[in-house]
């Protein structure tokens, strides 16, 4: 039983013991819990956590956990209706609506119900995530001499240097002082998106792309304008084309392995981009996601297009999120000339800084020697995982398409039938949503193709994870869950 499930189920349980004692009565000890349902003693911790935070049980150290005394009577609920109207009163003035849809974010950040396999999450499962290493960097950080002070609003400058070699190499490419400390590539997305383009602008996207920078577009008031990609990464073509009939300042890419196509940039389409930016008066923001996911048989990877920037046309974006914990949230920004103040100035505005402790612990951890222990650990597991999901979709369900097997990140990018060929026209792109619907009744979460798309999509798709299950015979049973629900609905 994964964690997470154990503690629901105990908190479940918990909750319906409740009465057995009396206002202010004492539950039984930890250790008397952890005998009796035979769980860990962090899994007792959380679910009674659990419970206070819901305001059931109190939590005294060295005494233990006790029922809460009766509540009052909650208060009727007010009438919020009048907020429908406040909210859209000045709906039709706006060039881009305010209301913001979070439901291709949100299908990658759920978690789903105890049982269900995640074929949807884009986080490491726990198993794979470094947590002996970070807690004790985060230990050793805590114990720094000024670790809870604040820090510079710009980020340590021993943390900065350690993200401007990484992005630019040994030869010093991109500088310290290049290099904004923020808080998570969502936000560090967010702070370029706001700084480089005003409200109501177009802003051009690679189509597929993901879900979670299109709804950062629409919630800054920007137009995300369509650039398709192939095997090969973004067309230049196409690209120039874009910019030319929209006159947009801005370009948002993934040149390494695409969320969700997992397509490389070409070696020959990587200085066509910068130049047709450059040529255009136009950034690109490189989104460089999942370079520390890449997998064992991918052999050397390009270097960011930042390292190959010296005229500032890059703002590069990247993270310790995806190769960490999805509460690991420290990245950095890096960008040359005026731009970096603008830069800096939104971020200060948004968040001020990223808390100091840390900062600390993920220069703790990346000073570690268990840093790329870890790192070629799942590198490893990646590619087996890559490999095991790829074989059982080719065994179970070859009625999907994949075009493309990346050799690095965490997901593979499947295409659904059109309906000719004697296959139901459900599997189109209007059957995404009822084969998701039964892969979840079967016991699996998918990711529908839908929401990667800024316009129409020329077909049906499915994103498929393989980082958050427990390993391959989760994978194996998973795309048996999917192959019941395919023969559900079609």
């Amino acid at each position: 039983m994964q964690e997470r499930s154990s503690v629901g189920e105990l908190a479940d349980q918990l909750r319906r013991e409740l009465d057995r004692y009396s206002p202010g009565g004492k539950l039984p000890s930890s250790r008397a819990l952890v005998e009796r349902y035979r769980v860990s003693p962090v899994t007792v911790s959380r679910a009674l956590a659990q419970l206070a935070a819901e305001g059931l049980v109190v939590t005294r150290p060295g005494a233990g956990a006790f029922r809460v005394e009766a509540h009052a009577r909650t208060p009727a609920a007010g009438d919020t209706s009048w907020q429908e109207v406040t909210l859209s009163a000045d709906a039709a003035a706006e060039q881009v609506p305010r209301s913001v849809d979070a439901s291709g974010v949100l299908a990658s950040l759920s978690a789903p119900p105890p049982g269900v396999i995640e074929f949807n999450s884009g986080y490491l499962h726990q198993s794979l995530q470094p947590e002996r290493a970070m807690a004790a960097a985060l230990s050793r950080a805590g114990r720094r001499p000024g670790a809870w002070g604040r820090p510079p609003m710009e980020g340590l400058p021993e943390l900065r240097e350690w993200f401007a070699r990484s992005i630019g190499g040994p030869g010093g490419a991109v500088t310290a002082a290049e290099v904004l400390i923020t808080s998570g590539g969502q936000s560090a997305l967010t702070t370029a998106l706001r700084a480089l383009a005003p409200p109501g602008a177009p802003v051009l996207v690679e189509s597929p792309t993901y879900p979670g920078m299109l709804a950062i577009a629409r919630a800054a008031g920007l137009r995300p304008v369509p650039v398709p990609v192939d095997a090969d990464g973004v067309r230049p073509s196409l690209l120039a084309d874009a910019f030319k009939a929209t006159g947009a300042r801005v370009f948002v890419c993934q040149p390494l392995f695409q969320n969700p196509t997992g397509a490389l940039l070409a070696p020959e389409r990587r200085g066509e981009v910068l130049r047709i930016a450059r040529e255009a008066g136009a950034f690109v923001v490189e989104d460089d996601f999942v370079r520390r996911l890449v997998h064992e048989d991918a052999g050397p990877l390009p270097r960011p297009l930042a390292a190959e920037d010296p005229d500032g046309v890059v703002v590069h974006v990247c993270s310790l999120t995806k190769a960490t914990s999805p509460s690991f949230r420290v990245s950095a920004l890096a960008a040359r000339g005026p731009v970096l103040e603008r830069l800096r100035a939104i971020q200060v505005v948004d968040t001020f800084f990223v808390p100091r402790p840390l900062q600390e612990a993920a220069l703790e951890l990346v000073g570690s020697p268990a840093w790329p222990r870890h790192l070629r650990a799942i590198s490893a597991e990646l590619k087996t995982r890559r490999d095991t999901m790829t074989a059982a979709l080719r065994l179970d369900l070859p009625e999907l398409a994949l075009p493309h097997i990346p050799s690095g990140g965490y997901h593979l990018w499947l295409r659904l039938p059109d309906g000719n060929g004697g296959t139901s026209q459900a599997f189109g792109s209007g059957g995404e949503s009822a084969l998701t619907s039964a892969a979840l009744r079967s016991g699996v979460a998918i990711t529908p193709g839908r929401p990667y798309f800024s316009a129409e999509p020329s077909a049906g798709h499915l994103r498929l994870s393989f980082a958050a299950v427990a390993g391959a015979g989760e994978i194996t049973e998973g795309v048996r869950r999917l192959r019941a629900a395919w023969d559900e609905v079609r």
